[in-house]
């Protein structure tokens, strides 16, 4: 029997179970550089399957949230080779979230220029600020020229993230980013190659992913979507189209994974008319990764009935350490601090308990 103990192989790895941690935003790098105090956390959780760390950004244009580690400079290679080190000692593996924020940002990171944008279009709501929150500011939207760099710069983040010794990287084009929101036509008017038909919304998409596979190679290399997450902002007139052909195309590169959140299906019709995830799961030719809210039952039925290949746990795994044995051996969960979530120090972040009170 398949379940969410049994090992996985995924590209080159043999993975060891099936609970995945979720990328998790904890702003807890307030140079921007990944630190030792990161470390002990992803430490702490090595023994899940796979760790995929926080949204982590590809240039100095990406930015949108404070206290959040990149992956442009020296001395943030440095900084997450630290992390990386930390978690292979204890027999870990930790795939990079490649991070572009794209519209959600804010002049604040920007010396008062504008964020970029598929297009003109300012998202309702506020963006996280060094000062606190602020309403979302005029987007600027990028040339074709800048489009150019910005995927010259996932390439670059690539092999930040290699030297720095990850095992993968994710693609993140989920929750309401730049590529999501090249994507969904809600956030995107453009009226040249990467706009209007959903081949142009996608286009961006697309070459990312060819770009990092180029240099990671397609085998760790993994993608996040967020169907119906209207997180940012976030719309599209037709989700399912939209998403289905997206799959599709992935399917020719061969990537490690699959990793579809289910965030937004409580909320009926708030980022588009719904449907049913599963047909994104009939569509994709390689491992299936699910996500949000999920237990135990539901995680064991998921990968049993063929729903998933995995699971990936958020919140769980902010205060359980050890979730792999506290799921396993059905043990008491430590209850998440909401207040804790984003920034602070070890508080909330390294230092939940694990079984036995250690």
């Amino acid at each position: 029997m398949t379940d969410l103990f049994s090992p996985l192989k995924l590209g080159r790895y043999e993975l060891p179970n099936r609970i995945f941690m979720a990328p998790m935003t904890r702003n807890r790098a307030p140079d921007n550089i990944a630190n030792a105090m990161m470390a002990f956390h992803y430490r702490q959780r090595a023994s899940a399957g796979l760790l995929i760390t926080e949204g982590s950004q590809i240039s100095e244009q990406a930015v949108g949230y404070p206290a959040t580690p990149g992956i442009y400079s020296p001395e943030q290679v440095e900084g997450w080779r630290g992390v990386v080190d930390a978690v292979h000692a204890d027999g870990g593996h930790i795939f990079l979230q490649l991070w572009h924020c794209g519209r959600v940002s804010h002049p604040d990171y920007h010396g008062g220029e504008p964020a970029v944008a598929p297009s003109a279009i300012r998202p309702a709501g506020e963006a996280f600020t060094n000062t606190g929150l602020k309403p979302f500011e005029m987007p600027r939207e990028l040339t074709l020229s800048e489009i150019s760099d910005v995927v010259d710069d996932y390439k670059k983040a690539t092999g930040n993230a290699i030297d720095a010794g990850f095992d993968g990287v994710e693609i993140h084009g989920a929750n309401g980013y730049l590529l999501d929101q090249f994507l969904r036509d809600g956030s995107n008017q453009r009226s040249d190659a990467y706009g209007g038909t959903l081949k142009n919304r996608a286009r961006l998409m697309l070459e990312v992913t060819e770009a990092v596979c180029d240099v990671a190679g397609a085998e760790r290399v993994g993608i996040r979507l967020s169907p119906l997450q209207p997180f940012n902002d976030m719309r599209d007139s037709n989700p399912e189209e939209t998403f289905s052909y997206v799959v599709e195309q992935l399917n020719h590169f061969g990537l490690a994974y699959l990793h579809v959140t289910e965030m937004g299906s409580e909320v009926p019709d708030a980022a588009g008319p719904a449907f049913d995830l599963g047909r994104l799961r009939l569509l994709w030719r390689g491992l299936y990764i699910t996500n949000s809210g999920y237990d135990k039952a539901r995680g064991n039925a998921a990968i049993m009935d063929g729903n998933a290949d995995a699971v990936a746990f958020g919140q769980p795994y902010i205060a359980n350490p050890d979730l792999v044995e506290r799921l396993r051996s059905d043990a008491e969960l430590n209850v998440p601090d909401g207040a804790t979530f984003y920034g602070g120090d070890e508080h909330g972040y390294t230092d939940y308990p694990a079984m036995g009170g250690v």
